[in-house]
């Protein structure tokens, strides 16, 4: 496209030139010639955005990359990284992989939570069962962590770990981490100060309002019907780089 708008700008610029000289059609004003550089800047900045995808034709039971359709989350893969419970890198990359229904569920209920100035960050999405066997060596507590041989949402692509941040990024305060194993992170403790109670509120009200249902030990953890009964434990997500 870009090679196009270069093509027309050179095309203008030395038919103008042609018709000057020979004194044909000539303006009754003087117009300024267009720069090649103005010409282009909106096209490359528009060949830089990403194409989004949709969801056409794509079947409720389908992985997807999260990040293919829309561009509005923030995300701090805690388990691509060492800074979790586990202490340990866990994941390939740092994707957030979910079925197609997750998936426009969380796209809708973000929508929602941008319209109060703030935004899903995920800190969990799809999980391999081979992950979920380790968590449950160091926490063998079904309250905190699924027992493998049944299998979590997350192994299915229908759950997520999620926080709320502002618009520039910053979270807003939740009372705890992610991944806290204690009462402090369970939603029916109200022993906490009111902004702490506000923002928890917000989240699992807007989440609930679309179709996910919470646990209760754990503010963060938002379960959607994972459209399948199959565990998939061999899914494989691509890295992206």
């Amino acid at each position: 496209m870009k090679y196009l708008f270069i093509s027309i700008s050179l095309f203008l610029t030395i038919s103008c030139k042609q018709k000057a000289k020979t004194g044909q059609n000539k303006p009754e004003h003087v117009e300024t010639e267009v720069s090649l550089d103005t010409l282009t800047k909106d096209t490359l900045i528009e060949d830089l955005k990403p194409v989004l995808k949709t969801f056409n034709g794509l079947a409720d039971t389908i992985f997807v990359r999260l990040a293919d359709f829309s561009e509005d989350f923030v995300y701090d893969m805690r388990y691509a990284t060492e800074n979790n419970f586990l202490k340990a890198k866990v994941y390939d990359c740092a994707e957030c992989y979910t079925r197609v229904k997750t998936a426009k569920a969380l796209i809708e209920a973000n929508k929602d939570f941008m319209k109060k100035g703030v935004k899903i960050k995920f800190f969990d999405c799809y999980r391999p069962n081979s992950v979920q066997y380790k968590m449950w060596e160091i926490v063998p507590n079904p309250q905190y962590v699924a027992n493998p041989d049944k299998g979590s949402i997350h192994n299915k692509g229908g759950a997520v770990d999620i926080t709320l941040v502002d618009l520039d990024g910053n979270e807003l305060d939740m009372g705890t981490d992610f991944d806290f194993f204690g009462k402090r992170a369970y939603h029916d403790n109200m022993d906490l100060p009111k902004e702490i109670l506000d923002n928890r509120k917000l989240l699992k009200e807007t989440m609930e309002a679309h179709g996910f249902w919470s646990i209760r030990t754990e503010w963060w953890h938002y379960n959607l019907s994972a459209a399948s009964n199959d565990r998939v434990a061999n899914f494989k997500w691509e890295c992206n780089d």
